[in-house]
């Protein structure tokens, strides 16, 4: 039982300190020693814990065994229903205990489909043998860590089961799928990390791939399959392809060095748009183990360590990046075994599973299916559709297969946790080459003093173009339309296997010396478009199309990231004071919540449209009057007591379906010479920019929603029963203050379930201490009896900024101190 004393005015402390019990990772039980503020115990784990205000928790232990146990009992008392869940799920158990029908989805990369299904993919793709790699080649930090994080959350689910911490967990504290977590559980968690933009996004066509039942089965030729695409494209805007559009996930970040600098010193921004639930959601903690290693920032959920942070030597973030981190190979088959595929000359079987899956039905008794699932040696097959229509699959002549490249990076680990114990700027930046371990994010850093850096220095198939065109398959053409840059690659070649880079860490990827980077002593920034404009003053170009695209139209939200930087350097944003950043105006600057598409086109929807009673929707005229006098009087943002702003996103989310290259969307078309100002000039005579605008009044209108509304009264926390206000806009729209709500029920309002998640925005003092302040957008517990459950939700509403404390003296003075001692051992 953890019990709580005041000890001093303004602070409540509570020793928490260590123990051992049976099945949680240790080796049993042992006693423990008192020694000041600290319990130790000689044979397992020992650790000082400390919370500050809004939950903040600061870790101070000798090992990082220590570390991982007081972090693995935090992280459970904070979150200890979703960690469950997601336990359940990587062990293939979601259909046992919560139904085969029943709903999986993983927010961060789109995946939606059966218990059942996510059941069969998750056996079939984390399994011992996926994972021993990931535990074989980890550095002791990484194995340390790990037990003890197993640990530490076993020791607060058992205190769980023993009745204690009564009011906690409501919705799965009795529930019979409230496992005890081990140490492959872990392991496959760090699996699914990796794996979040490329197998996984497959769930169901890999669970679910099977040779056709007959030997006459034919697939759709490549002419027709690109016709029946056209037609969704004609309809949809960009052809739903799961990577081609961007996803929820996103991120924004700035690396501003001295010549960008109002004081010379650097500032750090980060801020990935992450979804506000499931275990894609970040944590924020401050690591101290021994004498050399402290870091301060976030991490998604079971992972022990910082993924974005600070310390006082240096600052990063991440951003998602546009590479794709797998290809598809084309097989051709035995024509009379579809199970056997040609590869050099020869017909080659495919590797078989039995895999059965238990499920529950709904009178409460058990039920069994059985799959047999194959892989080639690439990897496992899978079919694909897109909209019902099927791009991959298995024929009796054609079968798929899918290499992921993050599925093999067993450096992943041992990248973050490096960098976690980098003792310089410098040493992060050549971590970053050396290990190659970052599976798909972009990276910008600086510290105190120094240039500010970028670099796509990710795990990324080594496919050049050369080889793509050399390897081409009859549906290489498809997915150029599809997912440009995506390779589909003859699999009966072995001259078609990814290369290899001689500085590449692991064979069949790019290496350093093949991926983009930038550091400069101005500014760096990217905003989930690829590399090539990180700072438009040094385009970065000539890498493979596998990674990113080139002299290419960038999104709204991209072209606004790079025009906030150049307006406060020319002191063109009405800011006033001296240009360049500080801490204070690049706050005021990240949270403005303006959109770029109010400024591209709002005065010429307000000259054209606005001057007549109606416009022509797709079902024929709509008064738009009252719609028009406020988005005259809107202050185009998405400001909690913004007026209106709800109509623009509403045409603009209709008009977003028009392909950005379309020469009918924009009269100034995209130029290459002059990418941050193009395409512009809205071409309202185009009859559906007029019907996207009057749909979306109509669309109102039928919802109930007052035209005259606020931004406040009509978006809120999707995540919180209390009623949270959120300010900001969408992607889509040109909004850089990201607030995404999936689905949109109008009537309802926006219920905020992605967007801005961690906020950090970091610089250092005159003593080279870290100067940190953010959010954790939708607070660090999920569990609603918590009293961190929504504290820094409200503070990111009112846009309080919260300091992150790092000195000693600053956690010291901090007035929502607590500290934890564990009273006995289990």
């Amino acid at each position: 039982m953890i019990n709580l004393k005041r000890l001093v005015p303004g602070v409540v402390s509570v020793y928490f300190l260590t123990g051992c019990f049976g099945g949680g990772g240790g080796s049993g039980n042992s006693e423990s020693v008192v020694e000041g503020d600290r319990v130790t115990n000689p044979s397992t784990y020992h650790a000082k814990v400390r919370r500050t205000e809004y939950g903040i928790p600061h870790i101070e232990a000798d090992s990082f065994a220590g570390m991982g146990y007081a972090y693995g009992y935090l992280q459970a008392e904070d979150n200890l229903c979703l960690l469950a869940e997601d336990t359940l799920t990587l062990r293939g158990l979601r259909a046992r205990y919560l139904g085969a029908e029943g709903r999986y989805t993983i927010p961060a990369n789109g995946a939606d489909t059966s218990n059942l299904n996510a059941d069969f993919f998750w056996r079939s793709v984390a399994t011992d043998q996926a994972i021993a790699p990931f535990k074989t080649s980890s550095d002791p930090e990484v194995l340390e860590a790990s037990a003890g994080y197993v640990a530490g959350y076993n020791r607060y689910l058992r205190e769980v089961r023993q009745g204690e911490h009564p009011g906690r967990h409501r919705a799965c504290r009795n529930a019979d799928w409230l496992l005890p977590l081990t140490e492959d559980d872990m392991y496959r968690r760090y699996f699914r990390l990796a794996v979040l933009a490329s197998s996984s996004v497959f769930v169901d066509g890999i669970a679910s791939a099977a040779p056709p039942a007959t030997l006459d089965s034919e697939a759709l030729s490549a002419d027709e399959l690109l016709a029946q695409l056209s037609t969704l494209q004609d309809s949809e805007g960009d052809l739903p392809f799961p990577l081609s559009r961007e996803l929820p996930i996103g991120s924004n970040m700035y690396g501003i060095s001295r010549e960008a600098s109002r004081s010379g010193e650097s500032i750090l921004f980060g801020n990935p748009h992450f979804p506000w639930e499931k275990t894609e959601r970040l944590y924020l903690a401050h690591l101290k183990v021994g004498e050399d290693t402290e870091i301060m920032g976030a991490a998604l959920y079971g992972l022990p360590a910082v993924l974005i942070g600070f310390n006082e030597h240096f600052a990063w973030s991440h951003t998602v990046s546009t590479a794709y981190r797998f290809s598809f190979y084309e097989l051709t088959l035995n024509p009379v075994d579809p199970t056997q595929y040609l590869y050099e000359g020869e017909f080659v079987d495919m590797e078989s599973r039995d895999i059965t899956v238990e499920f529950l039905r709904e009178d409460g008794t058990v039920g069994e299916e059985t799959r047999t699932l194959y892989r080639s040696h690439y990897g496992p097959m899978l079919n694909f559709e897109v909209s019902g229509v099927p791009v991959l699959q298995w024929s009796s002549a054609k079968a798929y297969t899918l290499r992921d490249a993050n599925a093999e990076n067993d450096r992943l680990l041992n990248q973050f946790f490096r960098w976690n114990q980098a003792q310089s700027y410098e040493e992060f930046v050549e971590l970053h080459q050396s290990v190659l371990g970052v599976p798909w994010v972009n990276t910008v850093a600086t510290g105190p003093g120094k240039p500010a850096y970028y670099g796509d220095v990710t795990v990324v198939p080594n496919v050049p173009d050369d080889k793509v065109r050399a390897c081409a398959t009859p549906l290489t053409p498809v997915f150029g339309q599809l997912a440009p840059g995506l390779p589909i690659l003859d699999g009966s070649r072995g001259d078609c296997g990814w290369d290899t880079d001689a500085d590449a860490p692991a064979p069949g990827i790019l290496g350093p010396g093949n991926l983009p980077t930038l550091e400069r002593t101005d500014w760096v920034h990217n905003c989930n478009d690829s590399y090539w404009l990180t700072n438009p003053e040094a385009p970065l170009t000539g890498y493979p199309a596998i990674v990113g695209d080139e002299e290419t139209a960038r999104t709204l939200r991209t072209r606004k990231c790079i025009q906030q930087v150049q307006r406060r350097l020319e002191g063109s944003d009405g800011l006033g004071g001296s240009t360049g950043f500080d801490l204070d105006n690049l706050q005021q600057v990240v949270l403005d919540s303006g959109v770029l598409s109010e400024e591209l086109a709002r005065q010429t929807v307000l000259s054209t449209y606005c001057q007549l009673p109606t416009a022509v929707g797709s079902s024929g005229p709509v008064a738009v009057s009252d719609a028009c006098a406020v988005l005259a009087q809107w202050d185009g943002r998405h400001n909690l007591e913004s007026v209106g702003g709800h109509i623009w996103r509403e045409f603009w989310r209709r008009l977003d379906r028009l392909p950005v290259e379309s020469p009918i969307k924009w009269l100034t078309p995209f130029d290459p010479a002059n990418p941050v100002q193009t395409p512009a000039q809205l071409n309202v005579a185009d009859p559906l920019v007029e019907s996207a605008f009057a749909d979306a009044v109509q669309a109102m209108t039928e919802a109930g929603v007052a035209m005259d509304a606020t931004t406040g009264e009509v978006q809120r926390s999707g995540i919180h029963a209390d009623t949270i206000p959120v300010f900001g806009g969408e992607s889509f729209e040109g909004a850089f203050t990201i607030a995404s709500s999936r689905p949109v029920d109008l009537a309802d309002g926006y219920r905020v379930t992605y967007g801005n998640s961690y906020i950090q925005s970091v610089t250092w003092d005159e003593a080279g201490n870290p100067v940190a302040e953010g959010f954790i957008t939708y607070s660090q517990s999920t569990d609603p009896a918590s009293p961190y459950y929504q504290d820094m939700t409200e503070a990111y509403s009112a846009k309080r900024w919260i300091r992150f404390p790092f000195t000693e003296k600053a956690i010291r003075s901090n007035p929502g101190l607590v500290q934890y001692r564990l009273n006995g051992l289990r």
